[in-house]
């Protein structure tokens, strides 16, 4: 069994002994946490309410059931919104008025995970200062649970979705009648979670012309591997081979991230989304962009072919909105298809995303696959390094940076080495001892053998440092 705590939330398996997976105890005790640290943050006679959503996972509903449960015991009031995506969770904290606000999911995870994922008044996630707080309220288990006469109430809530929708429906760069008149036949696979019922009900109020429906019925029962990755998209891939469909959109269980099929059944590829979504954003309203280091190149060419201004951000959609923020970014994300638009809100939203895309389409008249070959063309290789435990990760890094010291260095987070045509994105693992190793190059070989011969530099230092 696994729990792993991060200041982003925790997560884990469901089952087991308490404090080694994701048990009930281990849910009360941090969901406790977060309401305490929450009210410290409180002014006078300020509104106690918490927003709680949940994907479509088979836990959910129990999670949901203790949470909301220790909430109200702590003194609050439960705003729940049901089966609800991260995004939708987000904007109805601002909405509501809320404190805060819990999602319950474990995002691409299998099946046997949940998590809680903590947001706070603004409906973003905590940065790192308040989630170390909040691990530390847990750990000490410095909380107190409210009198009978002070509990809170549950309040049900399903009209976050619609809300949502309309939200993405006013954006001034998304025009409905485009895409109306596009007349796009769509598919979508949803994973058998919340997407299932986000994503079409999206597409209709867009104006697609129809909507094809893979593995949309959010029963929680994951029809493949949940994570939005090409080897786990076989099916939508084959139904999109026999023309059914102008572009296939693909979500994983909380809806931030959104991979794209095009209309021959190849992969779009997942680091596209953003580029192509910027380059969209960018030919409307320039301004500067941002991504986390180990996103894609194409993105800062994009950026700068447009004559706009691009920076890197450390990993994390945290660390992503805190640099946007503070470039006044137009927009920004991850790699890994995480679509961050601050005229919508500032959290990774796969309904933004489909919405600016299919507009995006729909002006540019041509077929996915036409659209794709504007944009920079690069591959990414993903690799790590075990390392025994004996080394020390850190003196290994702070090697290579040193070994490559007249190459462009990057280490806000990790060690980014940047050369003419490739990069490589070293970064210590936080849960066990490996270095991640991504790498891009113009070619799939090229991305490959730089990180191979980086592993092979990694190795030899480990050796020297043993």
């Amino acid at each position: 069994m696994s729990l792993i705590k991060s200041i982003s939330g925790i997560r884990g398996t469901i089952g087991g002994v308490p404090g080694e997976g994701l048990s009930p105890l281990d849910i009360v005790k941090f969901t406790a946490a977060y309401v305490t640290f929450i009210e410290a943050g409180l002014e006078p006679n300020e509104p106690k309410r918490i927003v709680v959503g949940r994907d479509a996972r088979l836990s959910g509903q129990m999670v949901n059931n203790i949470v909301s449960g220790t909430i109200i015991a702590m003194g609050f009031d439960v705003i729940d919104i049901g089966l609800a995506t991260t995004p939708t969770t987000e904007v109805a904290v601002t909405l509501e008025g809320a404190a805060g606000g819990i999602i319950l999911t474990a995002s691409h995870n299998p099946i046997q995970w949940n998590a809680l994922k903590l947001l706070n008044r603004k409906g973003e996630f905590l940065n790192d200062k308040e989630g170390k707080q909040v691990l530390e309220i847990a750990d000490k288990e410095n909380f107190k649970f409210a009198s009978v006469e002070n509990l809170g109430t549950i309040f049900h809530n399903d009209t976050y979705l619609q809300k949502h929708i309309d939200m993405v429906l006013n954006l001034e760069l998304v025009d409905k009648n485009a895409i109306e008149k596009a007349g796009f036949k769509v598919a979508v696979d949803a994973v058998n979670s919340v997407g299932g019922k986000a994503i079409p009900q999206l597409l209709k109020a867009l104006g697609v012309k129809e909507v094809i429906e893979l593995n949309c019925e959010p029963n929680g029962k994951f029809a493949h591997t949940p994570e939005p990755l090409a080897e786990n998209l076989t099916g939508i891939a084959n139904l999109m081979k026999t023309g059914v469909a102008d572009v296939g959109f693909v979500v994983d269980p909380d809806v931030d991230r959104l991979a794209i099929v095009m209309e021959n059944g190849e992969m779009f590829v997942e680091e596209y989304t953003l580029v192509s979504i910027a380059d969209y954003i960018l030919s409307k309203t320039p301004g500067a962009t941002v991504s986390n280091l180990s996103s894609s190149r194409a993105l800062r060419d994009v950026t700068e072919n447009k004559g706009c201004s691009y920076s890197a951000a450390a990993v994390g959609e945290v660390n992503v909105v805190h640099e946007m923020k503070r470039t006044g970014a137009v927009i920004g994300g991850e790699g890994n298809g995480g679509v961050i638009y601050p005229a919508a809100h500032y959290g990774r939203d796969a309904l933004v995303g489909v919405a600016l895309f299919l507009t995006m389409l729909a002006n540019a008249n041509k077929k996915v696959s036409e659209l794709k070959k504007k944009f920079p063309v690069y591959e990414m290789a993903k690799n790590k390094i075990e390392l025994t435990p004996d080394i020390n990760v850190d003196e290994v890094l702070k090697a290579v940076k040193k070994k490559f010291a007249s190459e462009k260095i990057t280490d806000i987070d990790g060690v980014k080495i940047d050369f003419k045509d490739s990069w490589v994105h070293l970064r210590k693992s936080n849960t066990e001892p490996i270095i991640r190793i991504y790498s891009e190059a113009h070619t799939k070989k090229e991305a490959e053998e730089l990180g191979n011969s980086i592993k092979e530099v990694i190795s030899t230092l480990s050796n020297k440092k043993a």
